[in-house]
């Protein structure tokens, strides 16, 4: 018979995270609302706590310096989150998942700051030509020699304009699948920093007051071949691999709006 009650650990972790979004979180929804802007030193206050308290990074393992949460665990604090708005609960970072896949170089100077919280990372898929159908994107990386150069849009990026760097799908070259040949697509960690990223505003929500999605523009960017993500695998299997957990969260973070909190 299963037994969907919550262990103590999760009661606690449901507790802590109820407390800090209603009394940290909430109280600043009218500011969202009124001024459709997060102040930057609400957020970093904001992000300090949450490190404090563990919620940053809970999702991911402890050998990588997560919380090394649980799914349900964490689905329950995703739950808890989405009581207040967006742009605040994403003040509570919650990296990328795909971001385990790091290896060697990538550790150090990706995964670990951003378990730490010195560095944010964003995910690049959706293009203006591209949304659900990731294989049509066109935003392409092309070999030369020991680097990788790469041209395109992504668009409706979320939260670029307060991050450090993307996980950024792009095509190169094609590659057999069980429907013919399709076009590859693999990953790469691209800095905001890097020459030829641009990062300009993006569109209006209707919702989410004060949360931010980007345009990035990508012209000859040039980045050196260790920053392929999962180790040349196809980026669709890596993709597959971590975002299902991402995928998780969203239903999780509408509970509470569907219910009127």
């Amino acid at each position: 018979m299963l037994d969907f009650k919550l262990s103590d650990e999760q009661q606690m972790l449901v507790g802590m995270t109820r407390s800090f979004v209603e009394k940290d979180m909430m109280p600043h929804e009218e500011i969202l609302e009124t001024k459709d802007i997060l102040p930057s030193d609400l957020a970093a206050s904001l992000k300090k706590k949450s490190i404090e308290i563990g919620l940053h990074a809970c999702n991911l393992p402890e050998e990588v310096g997560g919380g090394g949460l649980d799914a349900v665990s964490v689905m329950l604090i995703e739950k808890e989150l989405g009581r207040t708005s967006l742009a605040l609960a994403e003040c509570a970072h919650r990296p990328l998942n795909i971001l385990s896949a790091c290896q060697g170089k990538q550790v150090t100077e990706f995964l670990e700051p951003t378990v730490r919280g010195d560095k944010r990372d964003c995910i690049a898929m959706t293009e203006p030509e591209a949304g659900s159908d990731l294989r049509g994107m066109k935003c392409k990386a092309v070999r030369d020699k020991d680097n990788w150069l790469i041209n395109g849009v992504k668009h409706f990026i979320s939260q670029a304009a307060v991050s450090d760097y993307c996980v950024l799908f792009a095509a190169t070259g094609e590659e057999e699948t069980d429907k013919g040949m399709k076009k590859r697509i693999s990953a790469f960690l691209v800095n905001f920093s890097d020459s030829g990223v641009e990062v300009a505003q993006g569109y209006k929500n209707v919702s989410h007051r004060g949360y931010t999605n980007n345009i990035l523009n990508f012209n000859n960017v040039r980045i050196p071949e260790w920053r392929m993500l999962g180790n040349r695998r196809p980026g669709f299997s890596v993709n597959k691999e971590w975002l299902g957990p991402t995928r998780l969260t969203v239903p999780l973070q509408v509970l509470h709006a569907r219910n009127g909190f």
